[in-house]
């Protein structure tokens, strides 16, 4: 799950809530959105294999 912050920057959240603390878990920041959803991509293929 990808948002733009008020810096113009995007943030990667993980797509579920953290069950201790719910809220989502803050999984890296990044200049462009093209650069987010590259590494969200990495990170749904490194969870499946």
């Amino acid at each position: 799950m990808i948002r733009k912050l008020k810096s113009g920057e995007y943030r990667l959240y993980s797509r579920k809530p953290d069950a201790k603390t719910h809220r989502r878990k803050n999984l890296g920041t990044f200049k462009t959105r093209e650069a987010a959803e590259k590494h969200e991509r990495e990170v749904q293929y490194f969870k499946h294999h």
